[in-house]
């Protein structure tokens, strides 16, 4: 099932282990269950501290013990595709030897959380979001004995998809209720836990006040760019953000970058952590600041983790989130038939018609995506013309279950109260009301800036864009700003990067200054 080569990198990857780990595996009578059988005799060969026990059954499930220990971390089918990062580092992470463990104060939180609790993440092999989050709750899992994680391949268990309505990826369920749908954090997944389980009170005196003189807001190519060429100058630099790569962790191929002719938003991601750790820059992640003071010639930054960053000057770039239709019944039916992601979430409407709300480039890459799939694909443009480049509508227009309806308006998801059952439009010529009939939405509107917390600090646009100038001023003195968060043209990663070094050399000419 592995192939040698990554026989001979699992080797290498597990060779400092010193602890004992067993894989039992609770396989089916099936392909499925032969599999795994294989899968976990493989993975065991690896290394002699890694065994593994067979046990016939009639769910298809493996577990990992450390030191003749539940490690509270389960898989429910077989751990491939986008998951099998999940499992090498669930092993490692047990070990204490992953790169994605959390800072001390996550961990007291983690550690905090009341009672026990049943974690179960429904996720599919070939989405890109699903590791993040399986691989957040797996920590937790490792972190707080109370804890139990089990992620769950829906391609497998699809009597358990249709019986909780799942139509998006991943959808996590915390002691039998909804907990979240969608891309996430590990520090997003734990203020939800907190919320809706309860913590006990942990000490906080140790957590002082931490100085800076620069704190980047926003992990993603514009913040890591201004953060390395600041770090640069020999000064002392913080970058908060909820993760590392930001957006960029959600995108499937990037081809655009001069001089790499391919690469991946994960993979970039990690090369811009890599970079990021040649330098003295502070990675305070999993966090959002949610608030900004004036003290004098100081600003205090407020994180959501209840942190104080004291520091000089800040560079914002925040990026930029999918931007949402705002209509009736969008937010009660999101993961129940309105989707976000063609690539995560399309194989659940297989078969099924289903509406792309958006012409640009990426609400028709969607769309003819989906056209492979789904029974019929609707296009739904609020401009009377395709904004996106000729060549994809040229595709578009080739494929036989495709429609495309311009000049209308999104007004009402409609639902049965269990799931996406059609959409009401506005002919934008007429005022005309229609219903179609649906099976599924996918929103391809565009982005929307993440600025809403310093609104009060910075002049933005009607867009809720930062305003800057050429060298990326704000309004404010001090602050400076980069990236898809402001109004300059091109969302694009390599202009983003500049933005964020530009934005970073303007502020450290200004501090030499004066």
């Amino acid at each position: 099932m592995l192939e040698k080569e990554m026989l001979e990198r699992l080797k290498e990857i597990f060779s400092p282990i010193q602890s004992k780990y067993n894989l039992v595996a609770n396989y089916t009578n099936d392909n499925w269950g032969k599999q795994l059988k294989e899968f976990v005799q493989e993975v065991a060969s690896t290394n002699d501290n890694i065994s593994f026990e067979l046990i016939e059954s009639d769910k298809l499930i493996l577990t990992i013990q450390k030191n003749g220990k539940d490690s509270g971390i389960r898989f429910k089918g077989v751990p491939g595709g986008h998951e099998f990062t999940s499992f090498i580092l669930a092993i490692l992470n047990a070990e204490g030897l992953g790169k994605n463990l959390p800072d001390e104060l996550l961990q007291k939180r983690i550690k905090a959380l009341k009672g026990k609790i049943q974690l179960k993440t429904y996720a599919s092999l070939s989405c890109t979001n699903c590791p993040e989050v399986v691989q957040s709750l797996n920590i937790m899992a490792l972190l707080n004995e109370n804890i139990e994680h089990e992620m769950v391949d829906g391609a497998i268990y699809k009597d358990e998809i249709e019986k909780h309505n799942i139509s998006a990826v991943p959808t996590v369920y915390a002691n039998g209720e909804e907990l979240h749908i969608g891309a996430s954090t590990l520090g997003n997944l734990l203020i939800k836990l907190e919320e809706k389980i309860g913590k006990e009170e942990i000490d906080l005196s140790s957590n002082e006040a931490k100085e800076f003189e620069l704190v980047v807001v926003g992990g993603g190519p514009a913040g890591t760019a201004a953060a390395i060429y600041y770090a640069r100058k020999g000064l002392k630099v913080a970058i908060i953000a909820e993760r590392i790569g930001g957006q960029v962790n959600e995108t499937v191929g990037i081809e655009n970058i001069p001089s790499v002719a391919h690469t991946t938003g994960q993979t970039l991601a990690a090369d811009l952590k890599k970079h990021i750790d040649e330098y003295n820059i502070t990675i305070l992640d999993q966090r959002m600041v949610e608030k900004v003071e004036e003290d004098g010639d100081n600003f205090i930054l407020l994180t959501n983790m209840q942190e104080k960053i004291v520091t000089q000057q800040i560079i914002l770039a925040t990026g930029a989130k999918w931007r949402k239709l705002n209509v009736e019944g969008e937010e009660q039916y999101t993961g129940k038939g309105v989707a976000f992601c063609p690539h995560c979430d399309g194989p659940f409407f297989k078969g099924k018609d289903v509406a792309v709300v958006g012409g640009g480039n990426s609400g028709i890459e969607a769309a003819i995506d989906l056209a492979g799939i789904c029974s019929s694909v609707t296009v739904l443009e609020f401009m009377p013309e395709l904004k996106a480049d000729k060549v994809l509508q040229e595709k578009l227009y080739s494929l036989d279950n495709v429609k495309v309806m311009k000049n209308v308006a999104s007004k009402e998801v409609l639902g049965d109260n269990s799931k996406v059952i059609g959409l009401k439009l506005e002919d934008r010529s007429c005022g005309k009301l229609s219903d179609v009939k649906l099976d599924g939405i996918f929103v391809q509107i565009g982005l929307t800036p993440n600025t809403e917390n310093f609104a009060a600090l910075v002049e933005r646009n009607k867009m809720g864009e930062i305003i800057i100038d050429e060298r990326g001023r704000t309004s404010h003195k001090n602050i400076y700003a980069a990236g898809d968060c402001t109004t300059v043209p091109y969302k694009q990663i390599v202009i983003a990067m500049g933005e964020g070094a530009k934005a970073a050399l303007t502020a450290f000419d200004e501090r030499i200054r004066g």
